[in-house]
């Protein structure tokens, strides 16, 4: 039946020709009776305005891809926006504005002057809430999956924080804390600060601080041709509301991959943003930062201290060994001096025994030689003489001169003998004295003179003997020892503080 009654108003008005207003009218009293009921909507927030205490929407719903595929205008009267608003701030935290999706109760209106719009009596914060919670938790898996959630922690951190990036807004309190303590350092040049400004708040707070971030990079990388050792990023104070706003994936992104650890401090000790999961450190306060900076610092000096000490006293005791091993060595080298002093005394004394021996051998043999010959050879010619004197007289002249002419070549002989004899004798006696010499020498060189020339030292105590080990020193009642340190060109009288 109403099929038949709604064919009937068609053929009626198919070819009534009706005034705008007349036919908007009826459009309105049409929706009236078919809406007139309230229904809850989801709709996200594309703009957001108010004039007079009254708040006029434009919502909007998007497809999986972001595409718009319905849109309307909506106003909230001004004797209920003020209730409602409080209560979605007082739930959410955070003030109603645009880029939000919201679950609005609401009922149709159709004006002929103004058009269709919705008018709403009410707004359910908890789908906003959890809409939110959905959108981080989306976001934070989107980082993990693509690895940025670990990977400006897995950078590891400078030894030391000379220069560090600030970003922060202009002017905020927990900015002053942070200076409170950073000119400080800055003044005493443990660290210098950069700062770079941005708002944290608002649908561009995102765009500004990932700006500022940028700038700050470029500049610095400019002005000192390397990276700065830190980048801190802190709010402090603000709404909690606002924290909404750096909830950012492209934020969340761009501080995952700087090259330098990048530290937080948002100002809030229970809420989180995207900031705190792909950040270096996330602190609760801009406060906390920079007491974690001073902390580093305190460490390093203290590093410093202990190693210095530590160097101090493992170079005091590589003096010490040093020390005791040039004693040692100089004592072994007196030592090898003398030893080698008196062993090249007793085979040189030794040689010239032997080489004297042999050579009163030699000349007594030689001697031996030529008196056995001359006997020899005188009774040769002795006996020649008498065999020629029994023979012939006639050849005893001529025997008699070649006897003695034999006997003057063997005297001749001998004495050529012993000239040889005596030379050999001469030359061994020179090729020892010259080694013998040579010995000397090389045994002069290491004498206690020579040795003080090269920069070493003698210590002697007061009864005149060398002291060589801490050991010897013996102190007076007053702890002093007096010594006495011989040098090349003097003595020295001193006392030593035993402690």
């Amino acid at each position: 039946m109403l099929n038949n009654l709604d064919n009937d108003l068609h053929n009626e008005l198919e070819d009534t020709v009706l005034q705008l207003s007349d036919y908007l009218k009826t459009v309105e009293i049409v929706i009236k009776q078919t809406f007139a009921h309230q229904v809850w909507v989801k709709a996200e927030i594309r703009n957001l305005s108010t004039k007079s205490g009254h708040y006029y929407f434009e919502l909007a719903e998007k497809d999986d891809k972001g595409k718009i595929i319905a849109s309307c205008r909506a106003n909230l009267w001004k004797y209920q926006a003020s209730r409602l608003l409080k209560k979605f701030a007082q739930t959410t935290g955070m003030q109603l504005s645009r880029d939000l999706t919201v679950m609005l109760k609401v009922s149709a209106n159709m004006h002929p002057q103004y058009g269709f719009s919705l008018t709403i009596s009410d707004i359910d914060p908890t789908y906003t809430m959890g809409d939110l919670a959905r959108q981080y938790t989306a976001m934070l898996d989107r980082l993990s999956g693509e690895g940025l959630t670990q990977l400006n922690k897995s950078i590891a951190m400078p030894l030391d924080l000379r220069h560090v990036i600030v970003i922060a807004p202009e002017k905020a309190a927990g900015l002053g804390d942070f200076r409170a303590e950073a000119d400080h350092l800055q003044t005493h040049r443990a660290c210098q600060f950069h700062y770079h400004h941005a708002t944290f708040q608002g649908n561009h707070a995102p765009q500004e601080i990932r700006q500022a971030i940028t700038t700050g990079m470029n500049q610095f990388n400019s002005t000192h041709q390397q990276l700065p050792d830190l980048m801190v990023i802190i709010r402090g104070g603000g709404a909690v509301g606002d924290l909404a706003y750096l909830n950012d994936y492209e934020l969340g992104a761009l501080v995952a991959e700087q090259p330098i650890p990048v530290w937080v401090g948002i100002g809030h000790e229970r809420d989180r943003v995207i900031l705190d999961e792909v950040a270096h450190r996330s602190f609760d306060t801009p406060s906390k930062v920079i007491n974690a900076i001073i902390h580093h610092l305190r460490e390093l000096v203290d590093d410093v201290h202990y190693y210095s000490s530590q160097i101090e006293k493992l170079s005091y005791q590589q003096l010490r060994l040093a020390q005791a091993d040039s004693e040692q060595y100089l004592r072994q080298l007196q030592l090898a001096s003398i030893n080698c002093m008196n062993e090249w005394q007793q085979n040189t004394e030794q040689l010239m025994n032997d080489i004297q021996q042999n050579s009163r051998r030699q000349l007594t043999h030689a001697k031996h030689n030529s008196q056995r010959y001359l006997q020899d050879t005188q009774h040769y010619s002795q006996s020649l003489l008498k065999i020629m004197q029994n023979k012939v007289e006639i050849h005893a002249n001529n025997l008699q001169r070649i006897a003695q002419n034999q006997l003057a070549s063997a005297k001749q002989q001998t004495h050529f003998c012993y000239q040889q004899h005596k030379q050999l004798a001469y030359q061994q006696l020179t090729q020892v004295k010259g080694e013998t010499e040579h010995f000397r020498h090389i045994i002069l060189l290491q004498h206690p003179k020579n040795v003080l020339k090269q920069g070493y030292a003698i210590v002697r105590d007061e009864q005149n003997k060398i002291i060589s080990n801490c050991q010897q020193l013996s102190a007076k009642a007053d702890g002093k020892q007096n010594i006495q340190i011989e040098l090349h060109d003097g003595k020295i009288l001193g006392s030593l503080l035993k402690q």
